[in-house]
């Protein structure tokens, strides 16, 4: 098929657009370069891919998608930093709420049969009981989980309004190689980072915070199966369902990385950030009746994977 990655330079992007070349598929990579970088793409557009600098909110997208004639699009540009968001919500609701619709219209435009959209845990906020499913209550408590959510109803829209299908993957903790330490990172890049580097390391409150860690490999899976019409229509929770406590996962690390740490495998302790979430945890049935999705990568070997892929 063709396909259009928004965002495909990206940490995740990057990781789907090689796996859609490497099925034969012809896609086009629409990024603005600002986050992500052309370094990711080397084996895709080696494959065949096109790489398009360009932001979702530019002029010029409905030329780009019309030129690329994308049957699906994949759409995962967007503002990420939930920090970003509280101190710039015009910039990051630019970015995920225009940018989104934007994509929406050219792709309506470009007579695309579907959209795959990345969305967030963070739309469901702190929920009474885990795991949660589709089915849990949203409560964003940031501009960012608002603006995924808003996302998410203009994806709906278009299907209900314009017959473009769409489906929502309402992703995890996603992490792997590629992941950038810097302010928009993850945990786990940023653990990995400090520990091969022989820096400390540090955890906010007492350790005790729950997520839930999706290798990126299996998160680039639920992207592909959900471009099959069975998944229209849906919101789908995209997760392993093993709830993993900070310092778990910073002492799992810290032995694999062979990290002395301050001291031992323990990190330094932090305050705790105001509006953090306490846990989260995914319940992913629906990605397995509707997709035949189940998480194929144990932490240790995804942690392994992503602590070999910095050491070069």
């Amino acid at each position: 098929m063709r396909a259009v990655v928004t965002g495909g330079a990206g940490f995740i992007g990057s990781h789907l657009t090689e796996r859609l070349v490497r099925d034969g598929h012809q896609v086009t990579v629409v990024d603005s370069l600002v986050h992500g970088r052309e370094a990711n793409l080397a084996a895709a557009m080696a494959g065949g891919a096109q790489l398009v600098r360009h932001p979702v909110t530019g002029p010029d997208l409905p030329g780009i998608f019309a030129q690329a004639r994308p049957e699906v699009v994949f759409h995962l540009a967007a503002q990420i930093d939930v920090r970003v968001s509280v101190a710039d919500p015009v910039l990051d609701a630019s970015s995920n709420v225009v940018g989104t619709a934007a994509v929406l219209e050219a792709a309506r435009r470009a007579g695309a049969r579907k959209v795959v959209l990345a969305s967030s845990v963070a739309i469901y906020g702190p929920p009474d009981t885990l795991p949660v499913t589709e089915r849990t209550p949203e409560r964003p408590l940031s501009p960012y989980a608002v603006s995924k959510l808003a996302a998410e109803m203009y994806l709906r829209q278009y299907q209900q309004l314009h017959d473009l299908a769409g489906t929502a993957l309402v992703l995890t903790n996603t992490y792997g190689p590629r992941q950038d330490p810097g302010g928009e990172a993850g945990v786990i890049a940023i653990f990995a980072a400090g520990m091969l580097a022989g820096r400390p390391t540090r955890v906010f409150g007492d350790g005790g915070n729950v997520r839930d860690y999706l290798y990126v490999d299996d998160a680039v899976e639920a992207f592909v199966r959900a471009a099959d019409p069975a998944a229209d229509g849906l919101r789908i929770n995209v997760g392993t369902g093993r709830a993993v406590t900070d310092l778990e996962l910073h002492r799992g690390m810290a032995r694999l990385a062979g990290h002395p740490g301050p001291p031992g495998p323990e990190p330094e302790f932090a305050p705790a950030r105001l509006g953090d979430l306490p846990a989260m945890v995914v319940d992913a049935t629906r990605a397995a009746e509707v997709l035949g999705w189940k998480p194929a990568v144990e932490l240790d070997e995804g942690l392994a994977r992503t602590l070999n892929s910095l050491r070069g």
